[in-house]
Order: structure tokens, then C-alpha cells, then sequence
């Protein structure tokens, strides 16, 4: 069985976004504690995956997020309109001079190298977008007079104020009144929620939006720590999740939520920083589909991998209604997007394709 997914003759876009898009500053090869230039990018969990949408599979997408009207904020706006990604739905807030009531978010990340592990270091507190309320996004506007045929956020949108919550629900329900399609990243932080009510309130937010949810994708962390499905069979010294062990969590969630018509995880086990076994695994309509294996996949910058991942998942089935496809495009794009800096993806659909039939690295001339 298919998903029941809008056609695109009449909606204006394949897929929007909410999330916080922050700017990234990245140290390169070296450290963020020792550093003396920073190479800038943009990134945020729910925007990646309309830029990827966009830049690799030539869909037209969209962000809702917002930012506050200074240099900063418009270099943001900039990079986004680089990716391609439509910056119609981008709220603007005065600038106080000095952040003191609203702000741009900052992520410094570090890429990690052999036994030394990634480091994030998010600077994101009052920013724009976190103020957000409901009322504020005219969401009718855009499910019902534009049209959009996805819609995307994810749990770190929802952990960044005691506002953000409630804007995720207003969201998930006006596109399931006009027919789109919600997935959902669960995207487990801890460090969000400890201020706003810790592990306890981010298992209610994330139970009373997985109401509302198509489409749910998250590690046997998340789906743990967030809708409070335990799974065994996990290695934490290794983060590796047994194929079988997933199975059964996702059977559980679905019997909780039988609105869930996909679940879907990467399965990675991380033998450095920089090589990790990756493959993916989908459920839809009764059935597990997993995707080909990438073993030791070496990564240059596993930031955004999992959004990269979503974006394909999200183009497997806007572009085939196909759930095998949709697991192996998923898997392919993320893998990719593994092999180069910055959160968001650099690959090509041609790219993608010849991953997936089993093409190697030989050089293209």
C-alpha cells in the first residue's frame, strides 16, 4: 500500500520545513578550543532535509524559521538562498543591538577524527526562532492556499523553548487537515530539554505530536528517550542496534500509534569517527525493508548524515510511492552526505542512483 501523497499539479511546493537554521562555524581539521579561523556554513536538523530535497533531488521546498534582521541573520538568509531552499516563510525580528531579548543561533562543530569523537557546541539560547508562538505562522496559508505535499520538523524544533511545542502541534495538525504528508525526526538531545522539564516533559511533548505523525524516523535512542519504547540488543560501547531489536521497538510503536504508516532508522555501528558500517531500515505497511550495506564507510563530517537520510526517504516516496526505494535512496543520500563537510548534502540524484546500484569510487572523468 502506498502512501496517499498530494500530487504536485497542485501544490506550489513538494516540501516545507520548520526548524531553527543556525550558523555553523567549523574549525576544519583542527579544534574549536584552539582554532583561529572558523569556515561558516549554515545548518539545522529540519532545514537539511529541504536543502537536500532541493539541491540533489531538484524539488522545491521551503523553510519556516526565523531570524533577527541583522548581518548575521541576512548571512543565514544568504546561505540558504544558495541551497536553493525558498525563504518566503522566514519571520524577521528587531535587532536590540546586543542580543539581550532575541538572537541568532551559532553551532561550533568539530568533525571528530579516529578515536577522537565529533564535538557540537550549540549557542542558541533566545534565539528568533525559539520565540516563535502559535498564531505567529499562518499555516493555512500555506497547506491549504499553496499547497505543500510533505511537511518535516522534528524533536529538536520542539525542545527549544516552552513555546516551540505547541507551534509543532499547530503545524501537524493544519497539514493533516489539508492532506500532507508529516514526518518527524525525533533527533534526542538531552541538553534542550534539561532546562525546560528534562527527560519527563520531552516524552509528553513528543507522545502528544506523534499523534499527528505519517512519517516517524529516529534511533532506538530517540524512539527510547522520547516516546518511552525500550529496545534491547544495543551495544553502547559500539552504538550499534541489532536489526531484530529495532524490528521489535518499531512493532511496538506502531501498535501505540497505528497513524505511524512509515518508521525508519539508519543503523550505523561507529568504529571511529571516521569509519562507521551504515545501512538503513524502513517499516511500512507491515513490512521491514532494509537498505543495501555501506561497510567501514569512511566519513569526512557525520553532521546531518540522519537529515540527508530523511531527505532521501522523503524523495524515495514523493518520487516512486515506493518504500524499498525510499530506504535505499534515504540510505545512499546519507552516506554521501557522510563524505563531505558542513550539515547539508553536496551529492547529486546521479550520485545517489549510482550508490544504490552497487557503483564504486572510481575516479569520473
Amino acid at each position: 500500500m502506498s502512501l496517499n501523497i498530494r500530487p504536485a499539479s497542485e501544490c506550489q511546493f513538494d516540501q516545507i520545513s520548520l526548524g531553527e537554521v543556525m550558523l555553523r562555524l567549523d574549525p576544519g581539521e583542527g579544534r574549536i578550543r584552539t582554532t583561529r579561523s572558523f569556515r561558516a556554513w549554515e545548518g539545522g536538523g529540519e532545514y537539511n532535509t529541504s536543502r537536500g530535497l532541493r539541491k540533489c533531488f531538484g524539488y522545491k521546498t521551503g523553510v519556516v524559521t526565523a531570524f533577527v534582521d541583522n548581518e548575521v541573520g541576512h548571512l543565514i538568509e544568504d546561505f540558504i538562498m544558495q541551497g536553493g531552499v525558498a525563504t518566503d516563510f522566514i519571520q524577521w525580528r528587531e535587532d536590540d543591538g546586543i542580543g539581550r531579548s532575541v538572537r541568532n543561533g551559532l553551532n561550533f562543530t568539530e568533525r571528530g577524527f579516529g578515536i577522537r569523537g565529533a564535538v557540537g557546541v550549540p549557542d542558541r539560547g533566545n534565539t528568533a526562532v525559539s520565540q516563535l508562538k502559535v498564531g505567529d505562522v499562518d499555516w493555512d496559508h500555506i497547506f491549504g492556499e499553496l499547497g505543500a505535499r510533505w511537511f518535516h520538523t522534528g524533536g529538536i524544533y520542539a525542545a527549544l523553548s516552552e513555546t516551540t511545542p505547541e507551534v509543532v502541534l499547530e503545524a501537524v495538525q493544519s497539514a493533516q487537515k489539508y492532506g500532507t504528508i508529516v514526518s518527524y525526526d525525533l533527533n534526542y538531545r538531552p541538553s534542550l530539554w534539561k532546562s525546560i522539564g528534562g527527560h519527563a516533559r520531552c516524552q509528553e511533548v513528543n507522545r502528544e505530536i506523534a499523534k499527528y505523525v505519517d512519517v516517524m524516523i529516529g534511533n532506538e535512542e530517540d524512539f527510547t528517550a522520547s516516546l518511552g519504547f525500550e529496545v534491547e540488543g544495543v551495544d553502547e560501547n559500539i552504538s550499534e542496534i541489532e536489526t531484530g531489536a529495532f524490528q521489535r521497538m518499531i512493532e511496538t510503536a506502531v501498535a501505540a500509534y497505528p497513524n505511524f504508516k512509515v518508521a525508519a532508522t539508519t543503523l550505523r555501528r561507529v568504529i571511529t569517527a571516521t569509519k562507521n558500517d551504515w545501512s538503513a531500515i524502513l517499516w511500512h505497511d507491515g513490512k521491514f525493508h532494509e537498505s543495501r550495506k555501506y561497510p567501514e564507510l569512511e566519513i569526512l563530517d557525520r553532521v546531518g548524515g540522519g537529515d540527508s537520510f530523511a531527505s532521501g526517504v522523503q524523495f524515495g516516496f514523493m518520487e516512486f510511492n515506493d518504500a524499498q526505494k525510499a530506504v535505499e535512496y534515504g540510505a545512499a543520500h546519507g552516506a554521501l552526505a557522510s563524505t563531505t563537510a558542513g550539515d547539508t548534502s553536496m551529492a547529486t540524484r546521479k550520485e545517489v542512483e549510482k550508490q544504490i546500484s552497487g557503483g564504486g569510487a572510481r575516479v569520473v572523468r
